[in-house]
């Protein structure tokens, strides 16, 4: 029996814990959110915080493995339904329905604990307001007492939303493993099913989505979401080593811990998996490009890479060369048939007044090169381009990764190139050190470029300049 004093202490906690998020989860959970767990506060705050401001419509959180992620978001999803009422609409998505059922059923379990003992808070004590509706308490959807409506259901990427609109959606950890993080089109199909099923079902203006997940990949859900949505998103993200080498939470894994758990893990996993550096971002090729303000004086060149094979691009860029480094000034980056890629190529060698042409031979490349040359004169009326074929003899992956310290630094892009050339930025940004590309057209050409400012004084064109039918040496250019 608890006396007055212990009477109004704990009705201060209860109305606390209506309040304020981390103190529903200190009241109810107090084991998991003692002092010793000091992060989870910041975590429960930074999710209340969202939730009370309307400019940011995206929470993605980012967190190591057995830090109580899932946990917090179910606990969130009961305290949301006490805040918001029963009108309330919540919809919640794992990587397979096993995992959603299982969110679902602890939501509906603490909302109708039946109270037996004083000295035990359960639900009721807390919200009186919020029961299940009788007959309605599925597993995976269910309603509250009170809504005419369903008011929350559990899904997956291979589940259904129909029918069911949401005020709320939180997102947990749809990434199952490593094997999927590496698969482009498990990604993909990630994507679209946020796009095109989950955003739609998204209802009010007071929407809000929580995305809670270990980082994987600089493509997967929570890299897609920050890239597309932009400012509408706020990131919050946990590593389980900080900084200055301590622990996120030594209570739960300590430095010994980690270490064993680790040695013999891939370095690109264990950073992804416990300090939220996409595997992918970790371990791409290239740092930061730096974009040019003002375009410098200096003749114009051009690198041309055609499409090896129907999945691969068509690259075509267009450079400044002023002492010794190269300014792209335009460049045609496509997967489009060649009737489309040659004209573009022709019209943009025009625009851009460029001096010198070279072209990868390989694998057609050179009979590309002369229709281009054909389009330029025939259409354009434009002779000035000289153009020389370059048969490619040595390994491309080699090429790449001896150019690739060189390039960043001496290539300048564009203005707004992301959003200029966005698959030119894509694949160039995403290219890895170690296997896993699909494509390396854009990478390619960078390569080649860095070749010629850097093994050369002078450019020597080789090719048929004169229409003699020979291939010969005709001119020498100086680039420098």
């Amino acid at each position: 029996m608890m006396d007055k004093t212990e009477l109004i202490s704990l009705g201060a906690r209860i109305e606390l814990a209506r309040r304020h998020f981390y103190d529903y989860c200190l009241l109810m959970y107090p084991q998991y959110y003692s002092s010793e767990y000091a992060y989870l506060k910041a975590v429960c705050d930074d999710i209340e915080n969202f939730m009370d401001q309307d400019k940011k419509k995206i929470l993605v959180i980012s967190m190591p493995p057995r830090h109580r992620k899932s946990a917090t978001a179910t606990n969130f999803t009961e305290w949301a339904f006490g805040k918001k009422g029963v009108l309330y609409k919540i919809m919640t998505g794992s990587y397979n329905e096993d995992l959603s059922s299982t969110f679902a059923r602890k939501v509906r379990d603490t909302i109708q604990t039946e109270k037996v003992s004083n000295d035990r808070i359960v639900y009721s004590d807390i919200f009186p307001e919020i029961q299940m509706k009788y007959g309605e308490a599925s597993a995976a959807k269910w309603a509250l007492d009170g809504s005419s409506q369903p008011n929350y259901l559990a899904t997956s990427p291979t589940g259904t939303a129909t029918g069911f609109g949401a005020n709320l959606m939180i997102i947990d950890d749809i990434i199952k493993n490593a094997e999927e993080a590496y698969n482009d089109a498990i990604l993909e199909k990630h994507w679209s099913w946020f796009t095109n099923t989950m955003m739609q079902r998204l209802e009010g203006a007071d929407w809000k989505v929580i995305i809670i997940m270990t980082r994987w990949a600089k493509g997967d859900l929570a890299g897609r979401i920050i890239e597309e949505y932009g400012d509408i998103v706020e990131t919050i993200t946990f590593k389980a080593v900080q900084d200055d080498g301590t622990m996120l939470c030594p209570a739960i894994l300590t430095r010994e811990d980690y270490d064993i758990k680790t040695k013999n893990m891939n370095d690109d996993i264990r950073e992804a998996n416990y300090n939220q550096q996409p595997m992918d971002v970790k371990g791409r090729l290239y740092e930061d490009f730096i974009e040019w303000d003002e375009l410098p004086d200096g003749p114009v060149y051009n690198q041309t890479d055609t499409a090896d094979k129907g999945s691969d691009f068509f690259c075509s860029i267009d450079y400044v060369v002023h002492k010794g480094e190269a300014y792209i000034k335009d460049l045609v980056f496509t997967d489009e048939p060649l009737e489309i890629t040659e004209p573009l190529t022709a019209e943009m060698l025009m625009r851009d007044g460029v001096e010198q042409s070279e072209f990868e031979s390989n694998n057609g490349g050179r009979g590309v090169r002369r229709n281009v040359e054909r389009i330029l004169a025939e259409k354009y009326h434009y002779t000035k381009t000289v153009f020389t074929d370059n048969t490619q003899t040595h390994n491309k992956e080699a090429r790449i990764l001896s150019s690739s310290a060189w390039v960043p630094k001496h290539i300048f892009m564009p203005p707004h190139w992301k959003e200029k050339y966005p698959k030119f930025f894509k694949q160039v940004t995403n290219y890895q050190k170690k296997g896993k590309n699909e494509h390396d057209d854009g990478p390619d050409v960078l390569a080649r470029i860095y070749e010629k400012l850097t093994n050369d004084d002078r450019i020597v064109f080789y090719g048929d300049l004169d229409g003699g039918g020979d291939e010969q040496k005709d001119r020498i250019f100086s680039i420098s």
